[in-house]
């Protein structure tokens, strides 16, 4: 029987398809089924600790693994940074009858 790749072994190989041209494009974010997942982590069944520590090995390498259950979405970090960000009035719109500034007081 032959070894496992590492968690980072995975990570590796998942962070090298972002450069490769498949799917009619060059290179860019990606999705990869369950079935493929398995087959690369060399496993039947891949348990929550595994796709987590996976996880965290992308995030090393720059990249964000997301869970859909079905499938997981490998992106680059550098995707997320012009994200708009959630103001405290946004989120003070939100709460049943507090205001922003009181629940952040209250958390920080």
């Amino acid at each position: 029987m032959t070894e496992r790749l590492t968690e980072r072994q995975v990570a590796e190989r998942l962070a090298g398809f972002y450069d490769r041209r498949f799917g009619g494009k060059d290179r860019g974010r990606f999705r990869i089924s369950m079935k493929h997942f398995k087959l690369l982590t060399q496993r039947r069944r891949v348990p929550a600790e595994t796709v987590r520590k996976i996880g965290e090995e992308l995030f090393e390498l720059g990249f964000v693994l997301i869970d859909l259950e079905t499938f997981f979405v490998i992106l680059p970090q550098r995707s997320f940074r012009n994200y708009r960000r959630l103001s405290d009035s946004c989120v003070a719109e939100a709460l049943p009858g507090g205001s922003a500034t009181d629940s952040l007081a209250e958390i920080t």
